[in-house]
């Protein structure tokens, strides 16, 4: 048997949040001792060994990979809500995205993914470059029906953060030429959907800093937000769209229209100057004291990946499924439900098999 890559042992620990005071407590032994199984000097024995797989859900086999995790700079990282972030939180979500750049490099070397369709619109302000994208994409002025679908069309890979990063809003980055977003799936289905178009903002208009480490806007979030507002709800069409009084029951009608928060419509009407300030605050204290602020009413049909299910659903003519992944990656199916949006919980694989689909040549994925 080849030897333990004390690496991974970190990577692991990491992954569920531990500090390596915790960890040394449920395997009762020192701190140190976990410093030393992470530096390799020694590595532990196989009955603690079993203890560490056990106590943080990974196979024994993950801890004698010799290829060491992908690794992310922080710079090549827009998080939202960063100031509340603790260190751990940041590392923690920055496993899941490692370990979804390995599922997607599985998935990539057996199908035909649409490649990377972003424009570089760094040059345009918010409002402008959500509006040449959609001119871009062809989208027109209409709501958008799904944005995980319309991002995955365009070549960027969506994956579910997992419950230990569940504080983690949403983030995007780059790996090897491709863009991801990871999206919170607790939050509700039209936050959810904002976060996406609000890491969309980033992947097209802050490209340079995120690719080469250049130091942020300090405005940066602020344009992100505003870029996401502008780009799924349409200046134009919302000043034709306008209600006859700016009451919450009609406000309650258009934020279907448009798959966006009560609370992001109100704020869009207020930015485009269509209600007055004195409106807009009666509005915000009316959303408040009716709770909607923290909980979304009447909330929308959650959005999931067309692509992992497309995927799912190939696999499944072969009896293959998450679990394939989870075996070649020496991982745990825990780990790759999380990151998939728990779709096997909608379709269940019968039997198993590690055999390579019949089909050789890769199948194109045709996303709508």
């Amino acid at each position: 048997m080849s030897e333990i890559n004390p690496k991974q042992i970190t990577f692991a620990r990491v992954r569920r949040r531990y500090t390596k005071a915790q960890l040394a407590k449920e395997l009762g032994v020192t701190s140190r001792t976990v410093q030393n199984y992470e530096a390799g000097t020694p590595a532990p024995d196989l009955e603690t060994l079993g203890q560490v797989a056990k106590l943080l859900n990974f196979p024994q086999q993950f801890f004698y990979i010799d290829e060491d995790m992908p690794e992310l700079q922080e710079h090549a990282v827009s998080f939202r809500a960063l100031s509340k972030m603790s260190d751990a939180m940041k590392k923690c979500a920055f496993s899941v995205a490692s370990i979804a750049f390995k599922v997607n490099d599985w998935i990539e070397e057996r199908f035909n993914l649409p490649q990377a369709d972003l424009p570089d619109l760094s040059d345009l302000g918010p409002e402008e470059a959500a509006a040449a994208l959609r001119r871009i994409w062809g989208l027109g002025s209409a709501p958008i029906p799904n944005m995980i679908h319309l991002l995955e069309s365009n070549g960027i890979r969506i994956f579910s953060l997992t419950e230990e990063a569940r504080e983690v809003d949403a983030f995007c980055t780059w790996h090897n030429g491709k863009p991801f977003v990871f999206l919170n799936t607790l939050k509700s289905a039209e936050r959810s959907r904002f976060d996406a178009a609000h890491e969309l903002g980033h992947l097209v208009r802050d490209v340079y800093s995120m690719q080469h480490g250049k130091a942020p806007d300090p405005e940066i979030e602020k344009q992100a937000n505003a870029f996401a507002s502008a780009f799924l709800m349409p200046k134009e069409s919302v000043v034709a769209n306008q209600p006859p009084a700016y009451t919450i029951n009609y406000l309650m009608k258009l934020k279907h229209y448009w798959g966006v928060s009560l609370v992001a419509m109100a704020y869009r009407f207020h930015s485009l100057g269509l209600i007055t300030e004195w409106n807009y605050r009666t509005l915000c204290i009316e959303m408040a004291k009716k709770g909607y602020r923290t909980q979304e009413p009447e909330e929308m049909e959650r959005e999931k990946s067309q692509l992992l299910s497309k995927v799912q659903d190939y696999l499944q003519l072969y009896k293959q499924g998450w679990r394939d992944i989870a075996q070649s990656l020496s991982l745990s199916i825990d780990e790759i439900n999380a990151l998939t949006f728990r779709l096997t919980q909608l379709s269940v694989v019968k039997g198993e098999s590690t055999a390579e689909p019949v089909n050789k040549t890769p199948p194109k994925l045709r996303l709508v």
